[in-house]
């Protein structure tokens, strides 16, 4: 089925560093078979109490991207990295353009790397002056460190932003991404999501999770979408998604439902489509009352069957802040995998504990 060419922004391509390996290969392959993730957790390296959780197999950062440049390198910076190069190593990538000045690079994340934070703040803490501190280690605990370092690696010389927004950070970043585009701030944008698994990590979420979802084991990864004007689209990078909408609301406790259902509303409305053009819906699987509540709403408004059709986001354990990049990147590879699903529409939505509520609206198209 074709699609009429617009003015609307388009996803080109998208890759990721999953549970499931490095690229789009491996989470397409992983998602086909439905292949298990979690795995117990190695207690000694991680300093964690027994526990289970979705880690990128194998994934050291010096052995996947080489020595040079990553002694200091902490996790998150290494899966963004290794996301963003396994994006523009696919056969097709255009460096010319993809690359360079009019590039841009928008990462979405929780707060960086929380372990690198703690861990530099520690040792000004623990040592004998407060300036004992490793200088090597001190862009780690800047949030911005992993959208830089991708930025220096690849020569990505626009604009470079880094958006902290916990679950909804992933959907946040694609709508800055076509704010950027739209401005003419940029030809071509690298919208990234990365989370890690460390320590800190699991300390955190054990300390705030609360009682109602304190077995949700934690995931990690990286996921990137590549974003460009309908006009920008080539043979070698075809549309895979036309971004109809992005739509965001802000609201907690019992205003939460009604705020996502109008959110998820606004986007449909925005995009100009209907509860019956939608053919699948994805939630972000926040743990505890949030996450059935987003289903909820999903299955309220777009039907239930629309809910199923995509693998929940879920399977990768919580990847938090790189939830939303990943749903997208799930919808992607289903659609590729089904013929029928080319000029549908997708609905991928987030909701974060704090209160931040996205919703996007996609048509998917025949990339063949």
């Amino acid at each position: 089925m074709s699609t009429p060419v617009t003015d609307r922004p388009v996803i080109t391509g998208w890759s990721a560093v999953s549970p499931h390996g490095i690229g789009a290969d491996a989470l397409a392959e992983g998602l086909r078979t439905q292949s298990p993730t979690v795995a117990p957790v190695d207690t000694a390296r991680w300093k964690v109490p027994t526990s289970r959780a979705h880690l990128v197999p194998g994934f050291e950062t010096r052995e996947v991207l080489g020595k040079k440049g990553t002694r200091s390198m902490d996790r998150v910076t290494g899966l963004a990295v290794a996301a963003v190069g396994s994006l523009l190593d696919q056969p097709g990538s255009v460096r010319e353009s993809e690359t360079g000045e009019r590039a841009a690079l928008v990462l979405a994340t929780t707060t960086g790397s929380a372990a690198s934070m703690m861990d530099f703040t520690r040792s000004s803490l623990e040592g004998a002056r407060p300036y004992d501190v490793d200088p090597a280690v001190m862009p780690n605990a800047v949030m911005n460190c992993a959208a830089g370092q991708c930025a220096i690696w690849y020569g990505i010389r626009g604009p470079n932003t880094t958006l902290a927004g916990g679950r909804a950070a992933g959907l946040l970043a694609l709508n800055y991404a076509t704010r950027l585009l739209s401005s003419g701030r940029a030809d071509t944008v690298l919208c990234a999501a990365a989370e890690e698994y460390s320590a800190a990590r699991h300390w955190l979420e054990w300390h705030s999770r609360g009682p109602e979802a304190p077995g949700v084991a934690l995931g990690e990864g990286a996921a990137v979408l590549l974003v460009q004007p309908a006009a920008a689209v080539t043979p070698e990078r075809p549309a895979l998604a036309e971004i109809l909408a992005v739509r965001t609301r802000v609201a907690t406790g019992k205003q939460a439902r009604p705020a996502l259902e109008a959110c998820v509303r606004s986007a449909l409305e925005a995009a100009a489509v209907t509860r019956d053009d939608v053919w699948a819906a994805s939630p972000s699987d926040a743990p505890g009352l949030l996450g059935h509540l987003e289903r909820e709403v999903l299955g309220q408004v777009c039907g239930t069957e629309a809910t199923e059709r995509v693998p929940a986001v879920g399977r990768l354990g919580d990847v938090s802040a790189a939830s939303g990049s990943f749903q997208i990147a799930m919808v992607l590879a289903t659609a590729a995998a089904t013929p029928a699903a080319a000029g549908q529409v997708a609905v991928v939505t987030s909701a974060d504990r704090d209160g931040s509520l996205a919703c996007a609206v996609l048509r998917l198209r025949d990339a063949r």
